[in-house]
């Protein structure tokens, strides 16, 4: 099975090896056909604290870390 990527922007790097990434996503209403942005916030896994806030990364699936942090930062 393939891991999913997202790709987003760091909200939060306060916390040690964990960042917090935002995804936006743009889909249209199924009935109105209106487009709609949804975002959602993912606690992503960074080794190195090697990311900083307002960077844009892409994040990849991984095995749990936390309870919340099951996304590990792709390196570049």
């Amino acid at each position: 099975m393939t891991k999913k990527i997202l790709k987003g922007i760091v909200t939060s790097a306060k916390n040690n090896k964990t960042v917090v990434v935002e995804v936006t996503r743009k889909f249209k209403h199924p009935f109105y056909e209106k487009v709609i942005k949804r975002s959602k916030k993912y606690h992503a896994h960074d080794e190195k604290n090697k990311f900083k806030e307002g960077q844009t990364v892409s994040i990849i699936e991984c095995k749990p870390y936390s309870k919340k942090k099951t996304w590990q930062v792709m390196e570049k």
